[in-house]
């Protein structure tokens, strides 16, 4: 990727999209548009300092406040959630960043396809919600997504040593969470400090609770699944508290190729904008002395049983993968606000997941939406009662 050549970043102060100016500044990126939720003051300061020709926020108050504080430029500003998908659709750019959080990025990762244009996806949800459509669309517009999860840019590099058919298993590497080695009773009361405190990512609130809960991971196994093209069969998680290995492949031959990095989010997001080339660091260089050893775990799907979800949902289909997000993501919602204790998301989730599987049998992108919308409405009902 030529450095003036522009790109996008969707998300932009999330905390991948914060990582993704740092990338852009240190490297002289040409940025030519962001996005955000809301937090006008944030975005206005980062338009200026990338000087942007355009902005989107999805929440059109904000839009309009935006709109007010850029005033005094050429800037132009995009409302609402169709205004995203529009500034997609006019960007110049040949590649988007994805990294807007949770079920909110679907529609812009299919407009980003739909226009063509190279994808940098660190929205796991897209391929967890509507994998099988989001993946149809890339093939037949012959667009290229790059991941930028460290899990799946990791497999993406090792993937390259054999051919796809040798290819006997993936082993995505997990951290743990902050409760790594507790039992569920030790769980339920935990308080929302503690399950922020994770030992080795800084991460946004929503991706760090379900890192707490092992739903992080079992989303990036459905991920892995679309991204790769492999089965739930034959992907396994284990898990790797240094986070040094990023995550494996296994050939035919029982050879394991590993990627290997301190972990620092801005590695991957430099890797997926300039691929297929490799620029100079962004990171530290990585020193195996100090780290001194790596050690290697078995997940407890008894304890984090949303792991144990994200496989079963994986494996029957479907819409069922976007009910497992849907009603997660309501919630941790609902435990970040105090309404619930840590232990309910895992009730919830798996009460409601239960309740819908039959979602397994509906595949257009259609019947998902409804059926993420329906598991929303199920999921709050349920957590009114608690």
């Amino acid at each position: 990727m030529n450095k003036n050549k522009p790109f996008v970043i969707l998300g932009s102060t999330g905390s991948v999209g914060k990582q993704a100016v740092d990338v852009a500044e240190k490297n002289g990126l040409c940025v030519e548009a962001i996005s955000a939720n809301k937090n006008a003051e944030a975005v206005e300061n980062q338009a200026r300092a990338l000087s942007v020709s355009t902005c989107a926020m999805a929440d059109e108050a904000s839009a309009r406040d935006l709109k007010t504080r850029l005033a005094d430029t050429d800037i132009k500003v995009y409302a609402g959630e169709s205004g995203i998908l529009e500034m997609i659709a006019d960007s110049r750019s040949e590649t988007v960043l994805n990294s807007i959080i949770g079920e909110a990025g679907l529609m812009p990762t299919l407009a980003t396809i739909d226009s063509g244009k190279k994808l940098a996806l660190a929205n796991k949800e897209s391929l967890v919600v509507a994998g099988e459509t989001v993946m149809a669309k890339a093939r037949q517009n012959n667009v290229e997504i790059i991941p930028v999860d460290s899990e799946h840019c990791a497999i993406h590099q090792c993937i390259k040593c054999g051919d796809r058919r040798e290819v006997k298993r993936l082993i995505l590497t997990a951290s743990g969470g902050p409760f790594y080695g507790r039992t569920a009773d030790m769980l339920q009361d935990v308080t929302i400090d503690q399950v922020l405190a994770h030992p080795t990512w800084s991460m946004g609130a929503k991706i760090t609770v379900d890192s707490a809960t092992l739903m992080n991971k079992g989303f990036e196994v459905i991920e892995a699944m679309h991204l790769f093209g492999v089965s739930a069969e034959e992907i396994d998680v284990v898990v790797h508290r240094e986070s040094i290995i990023h995550s494996m492949v296994e050939y035919i031959d029982n050879s394991v190729i590993a990627q290997m990095s301190v972990p620092d989010m801005r590695s991957c997001i430099q890797y997926a904008i300039y691929y297929p080339e490799r620029k100079d660091a962004v990171i530290e260089a990585l020193d195996l002395t100090k780290i001194g050893s790596l050690t290697f775990g078995t997940p407890d799907t008894n304890t984090f049983s949303l792991l144990a979800a994200a496989f079963y949902a994986a494996e029957k289909g479907g819409a069922l993968p976007a009910v497992l997000n849907a009603a997660n993501e309501v919630a941790v919602a609902s435990f970040l606000s105090g309404r619930i204790k840590f232990g309910s998301i895992t009730e919830a989730v798996n009460a409601v997941l239960d309740d819908m599987e039959s979602a397994a049998a509906l595949h257009s992108l259609e019947d998902i939406i409804l059926a993420d919308r329906e598991a929303r409405r199920r999921t709050e009902a349920l957590l009114s009662l608690i």
